[in-house]
């Protein structure tokens, strides 16, 4: 399996990490640690330092009670670092953003994927995802950021992801996005309660049959949180445990904040399953 973007492919044959760049003053993870330019372009570099395969530029914190920012000041916060991480390295660029402008500029700039919690449900999103050409992640979530996680409901949460990912992934093919185009994201923490997050997380091997790649986030999530009675700072070892169990039930990108970390882990599962080439 593998994503192709313009002139740049990307092997899915083994786990590839995301590294979460938010330029929020209230991303729930960092506290507005990378609002400012020179550090979010100093953090950028560290990441792909480390090894990240995509880093993921995001405007717009959608925690739970998140506030909307306008389409300029996204912009703003977007497109400087777009185009300063295109200017100067082969990295995976990804815009996370449910605006259609946002996309299309951001692409413009340099970027090679679109990723949108929305699923490409906002006015003009779908349309210009197709027009741009570049691979499309749907996320799943129930309600808006604001209100998602007021008393979450689901028959069965499995099911109901599944639901929405048909409907979405037809949606996209009905305006002409190719399947090969395609990645899936469940949306562990929007709109699911703390069960729901961890069923998610059991029974993650049944959404292989869509045969499409799947992009998981748990990185530092209040599902962690909320089971260990830790706080942000104090979520390493379950994010990393928790992204372990994702790839083994068949996730192909991880969206970490602790790019390093990840890195190390991936290298301790890939070598007990080639330990014949050590």
């Amino acid at each position: 399996m593998q994503l192709v973007s313009r002139q740049k492919t990307l092997d899915l044959s083994q786990p590839r990490v995301m590294g979460i760049l938010n330029t929020t003053p209230d991303s729930f993870s960092d506290g507005g640690r990378y609002s400012h330019f020179e550090h979010a372009c100093q953090h950028a570099e560290q990441m792909i330092a480390a090894g990240a395969d995509i880093i993921d530029i995001g405007g717009e914190s959608t925690r739970p009670g998140a506030v909307e920012v306008s389409l300029q000041e996204e912009l703003d916060r977007v497109i400087p670092l777009v185009e300063y991480i295109h200017a100067r390295h082969e990295v995976w660029i990804s815009i996370d953003t449910s605006k259609a402008q946002v996309m299309a500029q951001g692409v413009k700039a340099g970027a090679d994927l679109i990723n949108d919690v929305r699923a490409l449900q906002e006015p003009g999103a779908l349309t210009t995802a197709a027009a741009l050409g570049v691979p499309v992640c749907l996320m799943h979530m129930q309600g808006q950021p604001r209100t998602m996680q007021e008393q979450p409901q689901y028959n069965d949460v499995i099911a109901d992801v599944t639901q929405f990912f048909v409907e979405r992934i037809q949606a996209c093919i009905d305006a002409s996005i190719p399947r090969s185009h395609i990645i899936l994201d469940p949306g562990f923490g929007f709109g699911k309660s703390l069960a729901h997050n961890y069923e998610l997380l059991h029974r993650l091997a049944e959404f292989k049959h869509f045969e499409l790649p799947l992009l998981i986030g748990l990185s530092r999530k209040s599902m962690i949180g909320q089971l260990l009675s830790a706080n942000v700072e104090q979520r390493l070892a379950g994010s990393l445990a928790a992204g372990m169990l994702s790839l083994q039930r068949g996730a192909h990108i991880l969206r970490v904040h602790d790019v390093k970390e990840t890195m190390d882990m991936i290298a301790v599962m890939q070598a007990m399953e080639h330990y014949k080439t050590l």
